[in-house]
């Protein structure tokens, strides 16, 4: 009781207040687990699309359509995640959209042409855009109750997870085909959901200190002003740029090592792998990073830093040199997302968080298609080419952004 007593007063809540405060460290823990297994589950998808492609036939035109399923899956679900997560908690609908993904990364190895493709992912992208607002949601509320900003540690692990079926993917690309691998994986992903799941289910969403304490009505009154909800477009449109790259990179990186430098398929998967591994490296510094050199500069020097890479990566004429270009970029893209959705949520409060991450995961999901469709009227290292624009455009808008401070709410 001592114990119990103790934490219910470090908790949001404290006595008198939220008299089920949840334990936070285990709340971080589990959603940190979700996080990774979100990016280890993407990850295992993306090394397997060259076998897929092969395997039904697509065109790269064909596969680009095929790969907007998953985008309208995603945004469609993402509109209604919000909705879903007011009503019954973030916290279960991180379940179930865990169980969800599980279950539909097996689908694509299941289909022979590039009509059946585009069906299925429609319902793998359905769960992949839910399970991303509800968990990103859920992390929002624990951020705000711890008063700490851990929330480039979550990104950091959805990285490592990518990093490491990346990994595991390019190791069993040899020996395993594409359907025995992404069954495995629905296995892995149901038994990791099974373990951390409970830990949601059982304790509701924090609420950060000042709205224990003051209710519900002082959250109410707290409405964004229009120069905060405009400033919250901006930052959603630096986050779309970079996120189209990462989107990009996990679709196309693999194909353009594998089909334009000859690149064995194991070395073509471990590129996504490098390209993940610089990411996690870049967000578990990223705090010290920003405190360093501020949110403006973290911004303009990361979008620079990703534009030359993926100029290098992208025009590279071996494969050495383009796996460089790649880790340089997962470098440069690593901290902004987290920042620019960090600064909509402290402009517009979760309803911020929310829009910036719609738009940014929207430009993750749209970036393949589009890719897709510039590889058949010029080249894939051509297409790919427009990552970098995009990075410079993230780091031109971020530089925009530079007077943003906290504008008065209405």
């Amino acid at each position: 009781m001592p114990q119990l007593n103790k934490l219910r007063t470090a908790l949001p809540g404290g006595p008198g207040g939220n008299t089920a405060a949840p334990p936070s460290a285990r709340l971080r823990t589990a959603l940190t687990v979700f996080f990774a297994l979100d990016g280890f589950l993407f990850a295992g998808w993306v090394v397997r699309i060259p076998a897929i492609k092969h395997q039904t036939g697509a065109s790269a035109t064909t596969l680009g359509l095929a790969l907007l399923g998953v985008s309208a899956g995603a945004v469609v679900t993402m509109m209604l995640t919000g909705r879903l997560c007011r009503r019954f908690g973030s916290h279960p609908v991180t379940v179930v959209c865990g169980v969800l993904l599980s279950l539909s990364i097996a689908l694509p190895a299941q289909t022979r042409s590039a009509l059946a493709l585009g069906l299925v992912l429609l319902v793998f992208g359905a769960a992949y855009g839910g399970m991303n607002v509800a968990m990103n949601s859920a992390a929002v509320d624990l951020v705000a109750a711890l008063g700490r900003p851990v929330m480039p540690g979550f990104h950091a692990a959805f990285s490592l997870g990518g990093m490491i079926g990346a990994g595991l993917g390019g190791l069993v690309a040899g020996g395993l085909s594409p359907a025995t691998h992404l069954l495995i994986l629905t296995g892995v992903g149901l038994l990791v959901t099974a373990v951390a799941g409970p830990v949601l289910l059982r304790h509701p969403a924090p609420r950060p200190p000042a709205e224990a304490g003051a209710g519900a009505g002082a959250t109410q009154a707290r409405r964004p002003s229009g120069r905060a909800r405009r400033l919250v477009l901006l930052f959603g449109l630096i986050a779309l740029c970079t996120a189209y790259g990462e989107g990009a990179l996990a679709d196309w990186g693999a194909l353009h090592l594998e089909q334009d430098l000859h690149a064995h398929p194991g070395v073509a998967a471990a590129g996504y792998s490098l390209f993940a591994l610089a990411m996690t490296a870049g967000r578990l510094s990223g705090t010290a990073l920003l405190e360093r050199l501020g949110q403006t500069r973290t911004l303009v020097v990361g979008g620079a830093t990703a534009a030359v890479g993926m100029l290098l990566g992208s025009l590279a004429p071996t494969t050495w040199p383009a796996l460089l270009g790649f880790a340089v970029t997962g470098l440069g893209l690593a901290n902004i997302f987290p920042v620019t959705v960090g600064r909509a949520g402290e402009l517009a409060g979760p309803g911020g968080v929310a829009a910036a991450s719609t738009l940014g995961y929207g430009g993750m999901l749209l970036g393949p298609p589009a890719i897709g469709f510039l590889t058949d009227w010029f080249s894939l290292p051509v297409a790919l080419t427009t990552v970098a624009l995009l990075a410079t455009a993230a780091a031109a808008l971020g530089y925009g952004a530079r007077n943003a401070t906290h504008p008065p709410v209405a």
